[in-house]
């Protein structure tokens, strides 16, 4: 796996990755290629402020590295696990920024979060420290906020119609993962006893 510290063009995939699955890997791999980039971070959320995640963050952390074994040029971060109190894009940015310091960030969201965008900490200072990657999956125009055009650029792609969410159903349904997450995902999942019905 390359050092991303070597890297001058790097993407930022933040989530919660709960758990990681293979329509994140399709989506990194997508941007990897198409902005010729040297290598994406993957970086779990510590707390975030806006979603219920009750997978503890170093389970979450272990899936994401155990999702991007033999990837060399996608690796994961713990920035903002190691950060006290709630995850924040911005600080996310800042910290990664001072980490990578001759390093072009690009921070890459989905576009269903770049929707509330305007509602997050400090947004319209994002394009100061990454060039911002909206992936459009559902073939809806997207609306830039005037404060961060023109340094969003906009990507379709058609990417598995997988979500976490759909993930932590068939678990908790008792059906296999087989062709949603990286099989090494679904053995931990197996073996942590994750996302099952507690009831």
């Amino acid at each position: 796996m390359t050092d991303p510290g070597h890297s001058s063009r790097i993407g930022v995939f933040g989530g919660t990755f709960d758990p990681p699955q293979n329509g994140h890997l399709a989506v990194a791999q997508a941007v990897l290629e198409r902005l010729e980039l040297d290598h994406v971070l993957f970086v779990p959320a510590g707390d975030p402020w806006q979603k219920n995640v009750k997978t503890p963050a170093i389970d979450r952390f272990a899936m994401v590295e155990i999702a991007l074994l033999g990837q060399e040029r996608m690796s994961v971060s713990s920035v903002d696990i190691e950060r006290q109190g709630p995850t924040y894009t911005i600080d996310t940015l800042t910290d990664l920024a001072n980490l990578y310091p001759s390093a072009e960030l690009f921070f890459i969201l989905g576009d269903d979060a770049f929707s509330g965008i305007t509602s997050w900490k400090n947004y319209e200072q994002l394009t100061q420290l990454a060039t911002i990657v909206v992936v459009s999956r559902h073939g809806t125009p997207v609306e830039v906020p005037t404060k961060l055009s023109p340094s969003v650029n906009l990507l379709e792609m058609s990417a598995l119609p997988i979500s976490s969410t759909q993930c932590r159903d068939r678990i908790k349904e008792g059906h296999s993962l087989e062709g949603l997450v990286p099989a090494g995902v679904a053995e931990y999942i197996e073996k942590k006893n994750l996302y099952r019905r507690t009831t």
